[in-house]
């Protein structure tokens, strides 16, 4: 059984009509893991025997039977998690995360935890010691980060849907570099991670990565009945566009002036065309003036400094006697040494950070949906973005890769990546779309007309079978 052209919504139809049953998809989606894993190296940790115990026991949610994997940054009770790190190697947690518990809820089953950087705090997924996450559509480059085995997995149809989660990006950034849909939802419209709690400025949501609007759309609604912000509009069942002409903003300069590829700003352009062509008002806009977007970067970096030097505290309280600073990889202790550096300054910074959701919200009294690059340019090969470089190289070529993220999760907005375009050579460019917090529907909406007026490929092929999805080898 051939799985990987089924979407969650229709392998969940399938299994509830009772033309397959949860343990032939597991098998199925079993065996493309292994099929891909050598070339992906995407799993972390595989748990695939108790996937196959435990198929016909899913919860009875909408996805019940379907397969997914867990980023590894978030608790399975009983399953190693790693961090992305050798200082959590052994380290197995007894119980569940709440938003893993949340999420599992929905019905899916678990084939084990993708991988990430350590402590998800870079956009690729390329261990100082062990193989890099490559990505499907092309072997030799990134599959971004934090969630790049999540977007890995998914963008070769091991899976249709994965959980992943967004600090700075993190759920966008490997879905513009996979040709994927990454929704990062507003702030507490899903069970908050539990690292978050201590964040004096939330900026980290979980979310999923998929490879169709309607699975993005769907898990979303299915976490209307859980969501603990009762603040927050419903987002509901969309199905399809909306019928309201939106006032669009487009922009593809990158915040302080680094390059942007022509090739990103030419699926800027097309996106800002097609919408045009369905009837919404689109303009050219500043978002914000750059003094504030200078500084705003500034504070973004010295309080992603803050979170590295937390999560080394916090390795040091989980493993007690096991923790060394010196397993750390390089990126995660130049953050720490960055943070002890600028430590006076980030009282200010957390000021300024909560402050900047009044400027966003500002900025929808004029428009309603701001379009944008998701990342500067497509994935790059692997290495460049490699943690083992020297710090300000990484630092440098990071914040150049990656300016445009950030905004929604100070702000505490949703924003969705969508695969608009791709270079000549096959690899994805994601287009970036954000609202207002709380409008998940209207960017759902949006994200359902362009993926019927540009449609984009599914699974990427396994290397050496023919490309009729769009993959490379």
């Amino acid at each position: 059984m051939e799985i990987d052209d089924w979407d969650g919504v229709e392998t969940a139809a399938r299994i509830a009509a009772g033309e397959v049953s949860p343990g032939e998809v597991v098998r199925a989606a079993i065996a493309r893991a292994e099929a891909w894993e050598p070339h992906l190296h995407a799993i972390a940790t595989p748990t695939f025997e108790a996937a196959l115990r435990d198929a016909d026991e899913a919860a009875a949610g909408p996805f019940r039977g379907v397969p997914s994997f867990v980023k590894d940054l978030d608790d399975v009770a009983g399953v190693p998690t790693g961090m992305g790190s050798r200082a959590y190697r052994g380290y197995v947690p007894r119980s569940t995360a709440p938003s893993v518990a949340q999420f599992l809820g929905a019905g899916f089953v678990s084939l084990g935890k993708s991988t990430t950087p350590e402590f998800g705090l870079t956009c690729t997924t390329e261990p100082e010691r062990g193989p890099a996450t490559r990505n499907p559509r092309h072997l030799g480059h990134s599959a971004g980060g934090s969630s790049g085995g999540a977007a890995a997995l998914v963008a070769a149809g091991v899976v249709p849907i994965a959980y992943a989660s967004d600090g700075g990006g993190s759920i966008r950034i490997p879905a513009a570099c996979c040709g994927l849909v990454g929704l990062k939802p507003s702030r507490r419209r899903l069970v908050e991670m539990a690292r978050v709690s201590k964040m004096p400025v939330k900026i980290a949501t979980y979310g999923v990565v998929t490879r169709t609007v309607r699975d993005t759309a769907a898990f979303y609604a299915a976490m209307d009945a859980t969501s603990p912000a009762s603040y927050l509009p419903p987002i509901g069942h969309v199905a399809g566009p909306g019928a309201r002409r939106l006032r669009v903003g487009l922009y593809s300069d990158a915040p302080l002036g680094s390059p942007v590829d022509p090739a990103v700003r030419d699926a800027v352009a097309r996106a800002g065309r097609l919408l045009a062509g369905e009837g919404h008002h689109v303009d050219l806009v500043t978002p914000f003036p750059e003094r504030l977007m200078r500084q705003l970067e500034r504070d973004f970096f010295n309080y992603w400094a803050l979170l590295s030097a937390g999560a080394s505290h916090q390795a040091r309280a989980s493993l007690r006697g096991r923790f060394s600073p010196d397993q750390l990889e390089p990126w995660t202790r130049g953050l720490a040494a960055h943070f002890r550096r600028h430590l006076l300054a980030l009282p200010l910074a957390v000021w300024r950070l909560r402050r900047f959701e009044r400027a966003y919200a500002a900025l929808f009294d004029r428009i309603d949906v701001l379009v944008c690059p998701t990342t500067a340019a497509p994935a790059p090969p692997i290495g460049y973005l490699s943690p083992a470089l020297p710090f300000t190289t990484t630092s440098e070529r990071v914040r150049a890769f990656a300016p445009f993220t950030p905004v929604q999760n100070v702000s505490g907005a949703p924003a969705i990546s969508l695969p608009l375009g791709a270079t000549d050579d096959g690899l994805p460019i994601g287009v970036q779309l954000s609202a207002r917090v709380g409008a998940e529907r209207t960017l759902l909406e949006l994200a359902y007309a362009l993926e019927a007026a540009a449609p984009w490929p599914g699974a990427a092929p396994l290397p050496g079978v023919s490309a009729g999805a769009g993959g490379r080898s």
